[in-house]
């Protein structure tokens, strides 16, 4: 599971910041009332996935950095604080040099991108385990054309084929080590590390990126920030005078699901993707695990879409004797596209029969597995009716699922 690799976070903020015309490293003014470059590091602080982070900055700026890092959070991950090179490109490779033994994948964010979202970090993450390298990217608006030396217009280019391009990007260490060596000794310069990566590694995969994940590179945009800040500042209560010293998000999502199946001769009893021996299975179209199902319909729930009739209906032969754990995967996705992580899940299997506890641990670690979260998180507990109602009487299995939900995405506020 991505949770278990080592992924050290390389922010780039050793920039001169020319553009901006303040005098001062972009990275280091404030968007309501807080540091650009906290906004990052919260992000990365709070992602698990993040093992170590990595920040480079202007040598006569270390300490400034490191102040301000001290005055605005308890950063416990940021492993160093480490002067940049001439170039973006020196600069990261000072960081990768910096990573950790044992460290399996490295992010490399720019320090003005403060609304990146965990969730696109864990996205990436993923693909780059399956690829080896993943970037986020989001599609260009404008009509977009080359012009010539004197600035007359030129050609028009197809708008399909073209993304602009966003951090954090996900690589492979090993292999972005690699490719950054080739390009030291080949003096190759490129704009970001992709482009690296696909010279001397291989290719990279693109995901979409956030619209929100702007990059702050002139006054301009450090007002948008502003808007888009104070936006998502309405979304958040203070809990101070309620025993709490942090704020918290609201925007959450509770949601309840309920299955039940009966039992049929000739079936296996597949219940959290766990196959229990019993002389009987469950009647259905999937294989009727009432548990995964349950889950499903909770997160659906959830995100107000429906239930699991109307996603995977029984009419259809693609779900015919499915893995009920393939269904929650694409539930899942659903949860990934709209900016949720899932905190927790709480379930119970309601059966007289057979015993459902002796198996409850590896019904967490299928399930945990599939939703990308630790075990820690789900609860699967076991009960009986006391011979009351089709439970009782052993006609069937019926379960019930509560799930909470929490968008870290800006974006979505």
């Amino acid at each position: 599971m991505y949770l278990d690799k080592k992924l050290t976070a390389i922010i780039a903020a050793a920039g001169s910041s020319g553009r901006m015309g303040t005098g001062i490293n972009k990275q280091f003014l404030l968007i309501k009332s807080k540091p650009v470059l906290c906004y990052s590091v919260d992000m990365l602080e709070k992602c698990r996935c993040v093992k170590d982070i990595i920040i480079i900055t202007q040598l006569a700026e270390i300490a400034h950095c490191r102040e301000i890092l001290a005055n605005y959070g308890n950063y416990l991950k940021v492993k160093c604080v480490i002067p940049g090179g001439k170039t973006r490109q020196e600069s990261v490779w000072e960081g990768i040099k910096q990573a950790g033994e044992g460290t399996e994948y490295i992010a490399v964010h720019d320090g003005a991108r403060p609304f990146a979202s965990a969730a696109l970090l864990e996205k990436l993450l993923q693909a780059a385990e399956k690829w080896g390298a993943a970037i986020p990217g989001i599609p260009v608006r404008d009509t977009m054309k080359t012009v010539d030396p004197d600035f007359w217009a030129d050609q028009t280019l197809e708008r399909s084929v073209i993304r602009a391009v966003q951090t954090p990007q996900v690589f492979r260490y090993d292999a972005l080590k690699a490719a950054y060596e080739q390009a030291r000794e080949n003096h190759m310069e490129a704009t970001d590390d992709a482009a690296l990566f696909a010279k001397y590694a291989g290719k990279v995969k693109l995901l979409p990126g956030e619209p929100y994940n702007i990059k702050i590179t002139t006054s301009d945009d450090l007002r948008l920030a502003d808007f888009i800040a104070g936006n998502h500042e309405k979304n958040f209560v203070n809990h101070k005078n309620h025993g709490f010293s942090e704020r918290k998000l609201l925007k959450i999502r509770i949601g309840y699901g309920y299955d039940a199946h009966n039992f049929i001769a000739g079936r296996p009893l597949i219940i959290g993707g766990v196959t229990i021996p019993y002389e009987k299975g469950l009647a259905g179209h999937s294989d009727a695990d009432v548990l995964v199902h349950a889950i499903c319909d909770a997160v659906l729930g959830a995100l107000a879409l429906g239930d699991i009739g109307a996603h995977f209906p029984d009419h259809n032969p693609r779900y015919k004797n499915i893995s009920s754990l393939l269904l929650l995967q694409e539930t899942y996705e659903m949860i990934r596209e709209r900016g949720y992580v899932i905190i927790n899940i709480d379930s119970t299997i309601v059966a007289q029969a057979p015993a459902m506890s002796p198996y409850s641990s590896q019904m967490r670690a299928r399930i945990a597995k599939v939703l990308n979260i630790d075990t820690e998180q789900i609860s699967v507990k076991a009960t009986s009716t006391e011979g009351l109602g089709f439970e009782g009487r052993k006609e069937g299995i019926g379960a019930t699922a509560v799930v909470l939900l929490e968008n870290e995405n800006p974006a979505a506020f």
